[in-house]
């Protein structure tokens, strides 16, 4: 089997007591240390050189402005117009409030208006029983008079009383008028 590590590297032993530092630091050894080293700086493409990270600045200043951006465009196309529609609604929304009061006082004193109706229903009610029952024992009342009518005249023809037949019909048809009449 071939060996992979055939690279050395020389470099000061200033430099070997901070690797040392920094692996015993992160608790690696200096060679894997060295290895993440390497790839972290393959993948994230910074110079170890830039001490202050000069492109990472600029990236982060690109970001940052790409998400200002972001949000002032979100702000402008649906914070602003829900915000000035906000106002509209709330002036709806205290308009429909007053109209809502306005109905409600309305129910209230169509409430009342409807207890007198339905009272005066009652009432009204109480009088057409009151008039039917009065009609009904005026109706008996007349089929008993018109009973002792008929007998009257009956008991009359045969008492047979002088007067002549033609006063007597007036006399008779008098009565009965009289008596549809009550």
């Amino acid at each position: 089997m071939e060996d992979v590590n055939i690279k050395s590297i020389r470099y000061p032993i200033a430099v070997d007591v901070k690797l040392e530092t920094l692996s015993l630091k992160f608790g690696r050894t200096k060679k894997l240390f060295f290895e993440q080293m390497v790839d972290y700086f393959f993948k994230s493409k910074k110079d170890p050189k830039d001490l202050s990270d000069e492109v990472l600045k600029k990236e982060l200043s690109n970001g940052n402005s790409r998400i200002i951006s972001f949000v002032r465009k979100q702000e402008s196309d649906f914070l602003l117009p829900t915000f000035s529609n906000l106002g509209k609604l709330l002036i709806l929304s205290n308009a429909h409030s007053k109209y809502l009061e306005g109905l409600s006082q309305y129910a209230v004193s169509d409430e009342s208006q409807t207890k007198r109706i339905i009272t005066g229903m009652m009432l009204l009610e109480k009088a057409i029983v009151k008039t039917q029952m009065n009609l009904d024992e005026k109706a008996v009342l007349k089929t008993k008079f018109s009973k002792i009518l008929e007998r009257y005249i009956s008991s009359r023809e045969s008492l047979g009383w002088t007067d002549s037949s033609a006063k007597k019909e007036e006399l008779q048809g008098l009565a009965r008028e009289s008596l549809k009449n009550i």
